[in-house]
């Protein structure tokens, strides 16, 4: 998921070529309060002429204590919702929030003549309140597709003594201080069927400790990570995708299930040292559906 500033226009074009699976343009914490009402401007005519082929294109509106929030919705959904897939509504700590959204965006929908209920939404968790709320959050309406870690303002809002965003505070030096709230996350949208993406890394230039923190979402489950620069959208894309080894051997899974479940009609058989019954065959399939997604190839095959 790319953040692009939605008062940047250089930013905005750039943003078209980059190989992100999702971009957003930004109304929200990167940009100034006095280039708010131009950054709608921006972010409305991006939307309608600029191409987005191939990817999700979702904009950050402001957070509903502000009195911007409102006007984001109403200009960039009535300017322009026919190229929008979902709005990102950040710090959002109670489900009446996403209710608010919901119902703003079917009367928006209902005078433009939109398809109704079409614009996803996708809830930015940012404080203790949000997350201690999370389960009902992530059930409170059919648009929403994703819950969202907002790091910063979170390690602010429960006083964690670090200034870097993502990284593990000074003196934490066993475990890891985030598990917990990425844990409770992951939980609320599995629940619910929802996506679940892990917020930035601040340190744009340090693209190894991206990878490093990328890679505890990824391998807690986590559908994708944002990036701020386009040295990270590589990484993330690198991390989120399994290797060409785990994907071959999930593919290689489902193959032998299938011959021996079918063919040999038994359950739980051997496929070299490994047993695989049919927990094997549901984990293998998030395995490979990753893999196809990320455009891999099998390069190894079953034989009975």
């Amino acid at each position: 998921m790319l953040s692009v500033p939605g008062s940047n226009p250089r930013f905005l074009e750039k943003a078209q070529t980059l190989p992100a699976d999702e971009v957003f343009l930004d109304l929200e914490d990167s940009v100034a309060p006095l280039a708010k009402d131009e950054a709608r401007k921006n972010v409305v005519a991006a939307l309608r002429e600029g191409d987005w082929t191939g990817r999700t294109r979702a904009v950050r509106v402001n957070d509903l204590t502000t009195m911007w929030t409102y006007r984001d919705v109403i200009e960039v959904v009535e300017g322009a919702g026919e190229f929008l897939d979902c709005l990102i509504l950040p710090k959002v700590q109670d489900p009446t929030e996403v209710i608010w959204l919901d119902t703003l965006l079917t009367q928006i929908e209902k005078a433009m003549g939109y398809e109704i209920g079409r614009i996803g939404i996708e809830a930015q968790i940012e404080n203790a309140r949000g997350l201690v709320n999370v389960d009902a959050i992530a059930g409170s309406s059919r648009r929403l597709e994703t819950l969202v870690f907002g790091p910063a303002d979170f390690m602010a809002s429960i006083n964690m003594r670090t200034l870097v965003v993502g990284e593990q505070p000074p003196g934490y030096v066993e475990g890891d201080a985030y598990h917990y709230i990425l844990m409770r996350l992951l939980m609320a949208a599995r629940m619910h069927d929802l996506q679940v993406i892990d917020g930035p890394y601040l340190q744009i230039k340090d693209v190894e400790g991206y990878r490093r923190v990328a890679r505890r979402a990824a391998a807690l489950g986590f559908d994708g990570k944002w990036v701020l620069h386009p040295l990270q959208v590589e990484a993330a894309n690198e991390v989120f995708s399994p290797t060409q080894e785990d994907y071959d051997h999930a593919e290689l899974i489902l193959e032998a299930y299938e011959h021996y479940t079918t063919v040999e009609r038994r359950g739980a058989v051997m496929l070299g040292d490994e047993m695989i019954d049919e927990a094997s065959r549901k984990m293998a399939l998030v395995v490979a559906a990753k893999g196809r997604a990320a455009g891999l190839s099998r390069t190894t095959s079953f034989t009975p």
